[in-house]
């Protein structure tokens, strides 16, 4: 009896699970894992190394597909500063009129200590999806003081980084790939070792409201997601049509 009742509790558990996967991502963000994306940006030696290692396929980070043509979307980096703070943007160009903000890394430095959060667009995240280095069970701040890019952005020979790439001109080096489906996607995440915590607190108010002046939206991409939603034949990974994704090695 005992052996069929554990028996039963795990092909519940297992079709649960299934289920979920199944159903897939519920926001396009689902499909750019921010924690991941600050274990890259610790991991960069400079803001440009930052762009360059998002948009690398071997990363696993990147799996956006926001227009739908097939082909993950690079991202570019561009710091908005003012005073002692930074909004690292991460965007998307759309078209060539048109561009989407995907995230934002928010970085206030104050007396020594250094406080980041990463903020998930409304548009592709919903709404307050801040993350911030630290522990669920502790509410201590992590000094980030020492990530090699925030070195860089407080030293005195920087100069703001603003990418210079636009829709479809992108560096050489640069191989477009096709996303992969979203539970394998999941998959990858698991290696990002960063430890993050979720809050809806603005740790600097400065950079946000600065940051708010220069955000990008896209009309064509909000219409575009609007029939996506209303689409009979949207599949796992969010998309509108019933594609397979793929992954060259």
């Amino acid at each position: 009896m005992k052996v069929t009742v554990a028996l039963l509790y795990l092909s519940i558990i297992s079709f649960t699970t299934y289920s979920f996967a199944e159903e897939g991502p519920i926001n396009p963000g689902d499909n750019l894992d921010l924690t991941a994306v600050l274990n890259l940006f610790e991991k960069s030696k400079s803001v440009e190394d930052f762009e360059n290692l998002l948009n690398s396929e071997k990363n696993d980070v990147n799996n956006l597909d926001l227009n739908d043509d097939g082909f993950v979307d690079y991202i570019r980096v561009i710091d908005y500063m003012d005073e002692n703070t930074h909004s690292l943007t991460l965007q998307v160009p759309y078209s060539n009129t048109e561009a989407q903000d995907v995230a934002v890394i928010l970085i206030e430095e104050n007396d020594g200590e250094t406080v980041l959060q990463i903020v998930g667009d409304e548009e592709i995240y919903g709404d307050e999806y801040i993350l911030e280095p630290g522990n669920d069970d502790s509410e201590e701040l992590v000094n980030v003081s020492n990530w090699a890019p925030v070195r860089q952005i407080y030293s005195p020979s920087y100069k703001v980084y603003v990418s210079p790439w636009k829709h479809n001109h992108y560096p050489n080096w640069y191989k477009p790939w096709k996303p992969v489906k979203w539970d394998v996607y999941q998959t990858y995440n698991r290696k990002h070792k960063v430890h993050c915590r979720r809050t809806h607190v603005y740790r600097s108010h400065h950079a946000q409201k600065h940051y708010r002046k220069h955000r990008k939206h896209s009309p064509a991409y909000h219409n575009h997601r609007n029939e996506i939603k209303k689409s009979p034949n949207r599949n796992r990974n969010g998309n509108g049509r019933n594609r397979h994704g793929g992954r060259r090695r």
